[in-house]
């Protein structure tokens, strides 16, 4: 049977601990694979000039490439190398919604995040979007500590 898992990144050693995590789990499945996900928060409803939105198109540009060299392709390429099937996905959004969005899409079992953070995605989602990805997820979420 074949399983995938989505592991919700932010860039922080707890993000490394959730990684960690969905690699035992993976070495316990007969196949499965890893799905490496790190959302840039992000709203659509900011009111700007077109001149800001095109600035902010650059940047949000510039924060996926930044995104995907310095934290998915490593993770990606460690997992890999471990000899894990693995791929990465960067998106720019609300962090809940969209891990959720990534696991239904992708067929994904089960979403893996951290608890805490030193700064990235857990801490400013704890109570708000983690909570809420715990609470409306299609699919079972752990929790790492």
């Amino acid at each position: 049977m074949s399983s995938k898992i989505v592991v919700g990144l932010d860039g922080s050693a707890s993000g490394e601990r959730a990684l960690s995590y969905a690699k035992s789990l993976a070495d316990k499945i007969e196949v499965c694979e890893l799905i490496v996900a790190f959302v840039i928060e992000w709203s659509p409803y900011a009111f700007q000039s077109a001149e800001e939105n095109a600035q902010r198109h650059k940047r949000r540009e510039e924060e996926i490439e930044a995104a995907q060299s310095r934290i998915v392709i490593p993770a990606v390429t460690s997992l890999t190398t471990d000899g894990f099937v693995a791929r990465g996905i960067v998106r720019h959004g609300d962090v809940a919604d969209l891990l959720d969005k990534i696991a239904v899409d992708n067929g994904a079992d089960q979403i893996v995040v951290a608890r805490s953070s030193e700064g990235g995605f857990v801490k400013r989602v704890f109570g708000t979007a983690t909570q809420s990805l715990v609470m409306h997820a299609h699919v079972p979420v752990t929790v790492v500590g």
